[in-house]
C-alpha cells in the first residue's frame, strides 16, 4: 500500500474519538475485575501494555473460568521470552484429539505478527472476555475451539518505542515489524526459518486449525474505510473451499458493515504507488504470507487490516467485531465447513498427473467500483522532488476507481503422478523444511540404480542482487525431462498421495514463488564450480572438430546465424567445453528429482 506522513493532527483525532468510543469498553467493567482488563482498556485505548500483562492476564483468564480457558507456552523466542496461546472452549475439548474425535472446527487467532500492529492483542482480550462473559457471540464456545495467540513477535513487541509506526494514530508506543534476528514472520510461513515460525507450525501441526486469523493494520493512503477483509481458499485452492471462503469473507464483511463499518473485501494498495487514480487489484498473496500459506494445507486463512489512520480506539473496537463475527460465523458454519475440509483433503491426495497452479495475477479486466477517499492533490514535494499526494480529510470524497479483481493462474505445472525424489546429499536441506510442515516423506532403504526418473535442468538463472530475510534469492528457466539416475540409500521420496500435496508442490517445484529453490535453498548446484583454462579449450576444440564433421559444421552454422555467438570467445570455447566429457553434468540441474512411479524400497 502507499506510504503518507504521519500528521499531528492525527493525536487531536484519536482524543476527540474517545469519549464516543470507551462505552463500548465500559460496557464490559461492571462485570470484569481489574485482572481480565488489559492496560490499553483501562488507559482509554491510549497505549499498550508490554509483554509481560500477556501470560499474566492468561492466568487470570485461567483461573476466572477454569471450565473454558486453558493456556499454555508454544515455544520460546530467541531472547528467551515465552509464546503464550489460550485454548478456550466450553466443550471441555482441550487437546487436539478430543476436538477432532468431536468434529469441533478450531479456530486459531493470532495478533501481533508485525508486533507494531497490536490492534489484535487488546482487541482480542476484549473480545474473549466478553464471549466468556455471555456478552458476544453466545453459545459459540460449545461449538468450537479458539486458540488465541495474543502476540506472535514477541521479542519484536518488547522493541517498544513511541515511533516504531510513524505512519499510524496510536498507541502511544508500540513494539517491532520484525524479530529480534531481523526476520519479517509474515514473510516465513513456507520457508520456516524463524525459530517463532517453526513454534508456530508445531502448534498448527497439532491441532489443525479449520481457519487462521491473522490479525493486522495496514499503512498508506487516507481513506474512510477502517478495515479491509481477505480470505482464501477463494480465488485459489481447493473449488468446494473456495465456495466457502467467499461465504465466511461476505458474512464476514456484511456483520462488520452492521456495525457501522466501511469494510473492504479487497486490500486496499494502489497498483502505483502514491497514486489513487491508478486503483487497485485483487489477488492471491504467495506462501511466504499467513493469507497465502493456509489454503495449502486445505484450511482458510483471513487477513484482517484496520486502517492505521483511524485512532487507535477505533481500530481495536473494530478488531474486536470483527474477532465477534468470526467466532458466529465459524459456530453456525464451522462443523459444515470442517467436512467440506476433509473432503478436500481426500481430494489433495488425487493431484498426481493434474494441471495444478503456482502462483495466481489479476488480469487486465477491472471494474469500477465507489471507494470512500478524501480530496486530494499530488504536487512535487519541495523535500523530496518527488510527485506527493496530500489528502485533505475535512473533505471526504467518493472516487471511482478501477478494481482488477480477476484471478487467473499465473505459473501452472502438471504434478508429477507419484511424487518426489531427494537424493541423500540433499536431504539435509530438505528433510527440515517437510518435517516443519507436517509432510509425509519415506526413506529409501536401498540403492535405486538407473531410476526412471524427471529432472529440471535449469538453462538460465538469476541471482537476486540484494538479500531477502537472509537469503539470496533465485529465478530458474528450465523444464523438466525424462532422464535415468543412479539413486542411493537414504533419498526421500515425498508422495503426492498425502492431504498436504499442495503443500509439496510449493516446496519442490523449482519454479514456485516460495519454493526452496526460490528462497536459494539450492544455490550450490546452480554455481559454475569446474572450469577449462582458454589454452586447454582451444586445443580440445580444435581436435574435437578435426574428428567430426558434423559437429563443425554445427560451429559453422551457430557463426553465421548467431552474431552475439559469433563475438563472444568464451561463448565459442563453452560450446566445445558443453560436449566433452570433462564438463559437469550437474551444473544447472535441480537436486529434486520428480517419480510418475513410486520407488522400491521406500517405508
Amino acid at each position: 500500500m502507499t506510504r503518507t506522513t504521519f500528521r499531528p493532527g492525527g493525536l487531536i483525532l484519536l482524543l476527540a474519538g474517545l469519549a464516543a468510543l470507551l462505552p463500548v469498553a465500559a460496557s464490559a467493567a461492571p462485570t470484569a475485575s481489574e485482572t481480565l482488563s488489559t492496560v490499553s482498556e483501562r488507559s482509554g485505548f491510549l497505549r499498550t501494555g508490554r509483554y509481560e500483562e500477556v501470560p499474566a492476564l492468561a492466568a487470570a483468564f485461567q483461573a476466572r473460568w477454569p471450565d473454558r480457558v486453558r493456556t499454555w507456552s508454544f515455544g520460546t523466542t530467541p531472547e528467551g521470552r515465552p509464546m503464550q496461546v489460550l485454548a478456550v472452549t466450553a466443550s471441555g475439548a482441550f487437546d487436539p484429539a478430543q476436538a477432532r474425535r468431536r468434529g469441533l472446527p478450531v479456530v486459531l487467532v493470532q495478533g501481533g505478527i508485525h508486533a507494531g500492529e497490536i490492534d489484535g492483542k487488546d482487541a482480542g482480550f476484549l473480545a474473549l472476555r466478553q464471549v466468556l462473559e455471555g456478552q458476544a457471540a453466545a453459545g459459540a464456545l460449545d461449538r468450537l475451539v479458539l486458540l488465541f495467540v495474543p502476540v506472535f513477535n514477541v521479542d519484536g513487541h518488547e522493541r517498544f518505542g513511541a515511533w516504531n509506526r510513524p505512519n499510524q494514530r496510536g498507541p502511544e508506543e508500540m513494539g517491532w515489524r520484525t524479530t529480534a534476528q531481523g526476520y519479517n514472520l509474515n514473510r516465513d510461513y513456507l520457508k520456516a526459518d524463524s525459530a517463532e515460525m517453526q513454534a508456530m507450525l508445531r502448534l498448527v501441526r497439532d491441532w489443525d486449525p479449520l481457519a487462521m486469523v491473522d490479525l493486522h493494520a495496514t499503512d498508506g493512503a487516507q481513506f474512510e474505510h477502517d478495515i479491509s477483509i481477505q480470505v482464501e481458499p477463494l480465488h485459489a485452492g481447493d473449488e468446494a473451499l473456495r465456495r466457502a471462503g467467499r461465504q465466511w469473507r461476505d458474512a464476514t464483511v456484511a456483520d462488520l458493515a452492521r456495525q457501522g463499518s466501511l469494510p473492504l473485501d479487497f486490500y486496499p494498495s494502489f497498483v502505483i504507488e502514491d497514486d489513487p487514480a491508478s486503483g487497485f487489484e485483487d489477488g492471491v498473496s504467495p506462501p511466504r504470507f499467513s493469507s497465502g500459506y493456509f489454503l495449502l494445507r486445505n484450511r482458510f486463512g483471513m487477513l484482517v487490516e484496520t486502517h492505521s489512520w483511524k485512532p487507535y480506539p477505533e481500530r481495536v473496537r473494530i478488531t474486536r467485531n470483527a474477532v465477534v463475527s468470526v467466532l458466529e460465523q465459524m459456530a453456525a458454519h464451522g462443523a459444515q465447513w470442517r467436512r467440506l475440509a476433509d473432503a478436500a483433503d481426500a481430494r489433495a491426495a488425487e493431484l498426481g498427473g493434474t494441471t495444478q497452479a503456482l502462483d495466481w495475477k489479476a488480469t487486465d479486466q477491472a471494474r469500477t467500483v465507489d471507494f470512500r477517499g478524501y480530496a486530494y492533490t499530488r504536487t512535487p514535494s519541495e523535500v523530496s522532488g518527488a510527485l506527493m499526494t496530500r489528502y485533505d480529510e475535512s473533505t471526504p470524497q467518493v472516487w471511482h476507481l478501477p478494481l482488477r479483481d480477476q484471478v487467473v493462474p499465473a505459473l501452472e505445472v502438471t504434478a508429477p503422478r507419484a511424487g518426489y525424489l531427494v537424493p541423500p546429499a540433499w536431504a539435509a536441506v530438505v528433510r527440515p523444511a517437510l518435517e516443519a510442515h507436517g509432510v509425509a516423506f519415506r526413506p529409501l532403504d536401498a540403492d535405486w540404480a538407473q531410476a526412471p526418473v524427471a529432472a529440471f535442468r535449469a538453462t538460465a538463472m538469476k541471482f537476486a542482487a540484494a538479500p531477502s530475510e537472509g537469503h539470496q534469492r533465485a529465478t530458474l528457466e528450465g523444464a523438466w525431462a525424462p532422464e535415468r539416475r543412479d539413486i542411493g540409500a537414504g533419498a526421500l521420496y515425498v508422495p503426492l498421495a498425502q492431504p498436504l500435496a499442495r503443500l509439496a508442490l510449493a516446496l519442490l517445484e523449482p519454479q514456485a514463488p516460495d519454493s526452496l529453490a526460490a528462497w536459494g535453498g539450492f544455490n550450490n548446484a546452480f554455481e559454475r564450480k569446474e572450469y577449462m583454462e582458454d589454452y586447454v579449450a582451444e586445443d580440445v576444440a580444435r581436435q574435437m572438430l578435426a574428428r567430426d564433421p558434423a559437429l563443425r559444421a554445427q560451429f559453422q552454422r551457430r557463426l553465421e546465424t548467431d552474431p552475439d555467438f559469433a563475438a563472444d570467445p568464451a561463448a565459442r570455447l563453452d560450446f566445445f567445453y558443453r560436449l566433452h566429457p570433462a564438463w559437469d553434468e550437474r551444473y544447472g540441474l535441480y537436486p529434486v528429482l520428480r517419480l510418475d512411479q513410486p520407488p522400491p524400497g521406500a517405508r
